[in-house]
């Protein structure tokens, strides 16, 4: 099957769940095709939204504008909540209010979109250089001083705000989070750690470790995806060669430790003993960043390697992880491993959707997002 055959029945699951949807958002999937709908802090709140921009970008579908700005209201009433938000505005607002404002002009959505922009920018520790991740609970909370490698994918709602307001405060506070996380959470060997602790009071360095992967010295694959996707992005905004030479680091990686089908484990660096989880939000991720990358490397070898790579995964989630032949299913990709420590091994996730969708996208020739 084509991959545009795979999105035309793509948008048709999308379309027969947003009736069952209506104004919720997925969090994760049940065992019975279903999806918990998220409470009203949810940090993957943006990613059903996304799906239902991408779908209207790509069919000028009045259905799907319908539903997304059915959404609208949801994410307008959370920039009064700012206790609501962390470190994730810009998986909340890239895909919400500023999808809206690039393909409709709304000036709401904009308005909106830099409003998320100003409470990103305000989570920036000068001590240190980074985007405080979590919120803290309390003085002497870990928290305080804590990023992780996510936050490269939240970086696009600042460069987009510099663009759009013509501040450029927004991009340094970009330029400054991608070059500490270079500096301390991708590793000389090219793995990556989750997160990185500092002192927030001083920003002296401390240490490496997980809250997701296996462990503090693996290297938990969603994440190390999200690297490579928001490594190109930044360099995709800036230009700056040492962005796309992290995100081809993080790529070698990557591809030097997938297994046989490509679709990689929840953590590349497992031992025997412990459950081998396939994640297939990690491959998505990681799919939708090698076409990116690919655009942006010079050698026509290496863009061949990387579009490549990301066929094979596309096929090997088309082949084995989709469930688009399941008429009650609301998500479209099962066999995502969200947080393995805490039991959530093999769901259906809203951001493995998207970036599904994302990625079918970019193997046809999209280069316009939201990001």
């Amino acid at each position: 099957m084509s991959y545009a055959d795979t999105l035309a029945q793509v948008f048709d699951a999308i379309r027969r769940t947003i009736p069952r949807m209506g104004t919720d958002r997925p969090a994760i999937g049940r065992g019975d095709g279903t999806y918990e709908r998220c409470h009203d802090s949810h940090w993957v709140d943006g990613f059903w939204i996304g799906q239902l921009w991408l779908a209207y970008a790509a069919t000028g579908d009045g259905v799907f504008l319908d539903a997304a700005r059915a959404q609208r209201p949801y994410f307008i009433a959370r920039l009064d909540r700012p206790e609501s938000h962390d470190h994730d505005l810009g998986f909340l607002y890239s895909l919400s209010l500023v999808a809206d404002y690039k393909l409709t002009g709304d000036e709401t959505a904009c308005r909106g979109g830099l409003r998320a922009a100003d409470g990103l920018a305000a989570r920036y520790n000068p001590h240190g250089g980074f985007i405080q991740a979590w919120n803290s609970q309390g003085e002497h909370d870990r928290n305080r001083g804590r990023m992780i490698i996510d936050c490269m994918e939240n970086l696009g709602l600042l460069f987009w705000a510099s663009e759009q307001a013509g501040d450029l405060r927004y991009r340094d506070v970009a330029v400054a989070h991608a070059i500490t996380t270079l500096d301390t959470i991708v590793r000389p060997d090219d793995s990556t750690y989750h997160s990185f602790v500092f002192d927030p009071d001083t920003g002296e360095r401390l240490c490496g470790e997980t809250v997701q992967g296996f462990a503090d010295e693996s290297c938990w694959s969603r994440g190390h995806s999200w690297g490579i996707h928001g490594f190109a992005l930044a360099h995709q905004y800036t230009g700056e060669v040492r962005f796309r030479e992290a995100a081809v680091r993080l790529a070698a990686y990557a591809l030097a430790h997938l297994p046989g089908d490509g679709v990689p484990y929840w953590d590349y660096r497992l031992p025997d003993d412990a459950p081998h989880y396939r994640d297939s939000s990690a491959a998505a991720i990681m799919a939708a960043g090698l076409f990116l990358l690919a655009d942006q490397v010079t050698d026509e070898a290496q863009a061949a390697r990387y579009r490549d790579a990301a066929r094979g995964m596309l096929d090997a989630l088309i082949a084995d992880y989709t469930l688009l032949d399941q008429p009650g299913a609301e998500g479209l990709l099962a066999h995502g491993a969200s947080h393995v420590s805490r039991g959530y091994e093999d769901n259906m996730l809203p951001y493995g959707d998207y970036f599904f969708v994302e990625a079918l996208l970019r193997a046809l020739g999209r280069t316009a997002f939201f990001w």
